[in-house]
């Protein structure tokens, strides 16, 4: 089993918090890692998707307060909303016992509904993570390539070949279609959803313009806007917000979008291998997106990523808002000699960046002019990472 980089995190946050969400999309590991924590600690276990669990919390007050000092998990939180009151009610009672940490793991498939109900109700008692996909953190330096095509998904990225990490993955797409997304959200067609998940992949890593999405599907724009917000509190898309700075150029105000994990962009446009994905269009934009999603999982709680982009085309791929205050400046290539662009130079003189990278296909850590870093995605990662 590939050790989780989150389960440090998760130990400490347990220690300090009554109640820790851990949130990511399904089968993204969450239930491994729980299981993983509390296998050496008095623990109890609930699946709310089993009808014998959710029978077990027809009385979840009597069922609940009887758990002495073990840690509680709940699996799929946000299937019993009304859960949270009662909880609130067990961990004040706890806490007033002098139990303070570590009473309840909550985790969740949506963050929609989990965090509405758990913000309202457990104000204060409770501390929220993430869980992502697999990083190149975890996965290692050479595994690189791999993960970019299968994606970070366990079951994607683990499977015995390319042929069966892609079977997999086209049945996820249709599952979250065609039983999840109906469960954790507004009841959305099917079909509708998965053409528009497709034109997000061809899409990867563009400005959003929600008026053509919305001509293409035969909508309006408010039901397009509806749709990304859908698949964003379910942790499968990311909406990445422009750089708003002090200069006298007109900058672009519209977020890009990506789908978070690179394997579910190679599936939903029907590339199976590294030379289906080197021979399509979406490459570029597909390892774009993936270096995002692993310099983000990588970064310290609290950083902020944007992007800084001109009217005239001038840009910066990422900007990492580290919580510290100092601000990285990321360009991504994917080749092997990477040559930045006379825009991106202009643009590091409008930033002024703390540090400015470029991310490459590479290994080999050198500098270019203007102190410009030339670095390995796996590298910078790492370096990321020690900023916690």
């Amino acid at each position: 089993m590939i050790a989780r980089i989150l389960e440090a995190k998760l130990k400490q946050h347990l220690a300090i918090f009554p109640a820790v969400a851990l949130l990511g999309p399904r089968q993204v590991g969450k239930t491994t890692l729980a299981r993983s924590f509390a296998s050496s600690i008095p623990s109890t276990y609930l699946d709310l998707e089993n009808p014998a669990d959710r029978e077990k919390l027809s009385d979840p007050l009597g069922y609940l307060s009887g758990r002495g000092d073990s840690l509680v998990i709940i699996d799929e939180i946000q299937r019993v909303p009304g859960l949270f009151e009662v909880l609130r009610g067990i961990i004040d009672e706890n806490i007033l016992a002098g139990r303070r940490a570590g009473q309840f793991l909550l985790l969740g498939s949506a963050s929609i509904e989990l965090l509405r109900q758990s913000s309202e109700s457990l104000a204060g008692r409770i501390a929220y993570l993430e869980l992502t996909p697999f990083s190149v953190l975890e996965a290692g330096p050479d595994q690189v390539a791999d993960l970019w095509i299968r994606g970070g998904f366990p079951p994607s990225f683990l499977a015995a070949g390319d042929r069966e990490s892609a079977l997999w993955r086209t049945n996820f797409i249709d599952t979250y279609l065609e039983r999840d997304l109906p469960q954790l959200g507004p009841r959305i067609p099917a079909e509708t959803l998965r053409r528009f998940w497709t034109m997000l992949a061809h899409a990867q890593g563009s400005l959003l313009n929600a008026a053509e999405f919305a001509r293409s599907l035969g909508v309006d724009g408010k039901t397009v806007a509806r749709y990304i917000d859908l698949l964003v509190d379910l942790l499968l898309l990311r909406r990445l917000q422009p750089h708003h700075a002090n200069t006298r150029k007109r900058l672009v105000k519209s977020p890009k979008v990506y789908v978070r994990d690179s394997g579910l962009v190679h599936s939903l446009l029907r590339l199976r291998s590294m030379e289906e994905v080197l021979g399509h269009p979406v490459a570029g934009a597909s390892w774009e997106g993936f270096v995002i999603e692993n310099l983000l999982s990588a970064a310290p709680d609290g950083t902020e990523p944007s992007f800084y982009r001109t009217a005239t085309g001038v840009e910066l791929d990422v900007i990492l808002h580290l919580p510290g205050g100092q601000r990285w400046a990321v360009e991504i290539k994917r080749g092997m000699v990477p040559s930045p662009s006379t825009s991106f130079y202009t643009a590091l003189e409008d930033m002024k960046p703390d540090r400015s990278f470029i991310v490459y296909g590479g290994a080999e850590r050198y500098t270019k002019s203007q102190g410009v870093e030339v670095i390995g995605l796996h590298e910078l990662a790492e370096l990321l990472h020690s900023q916690s």
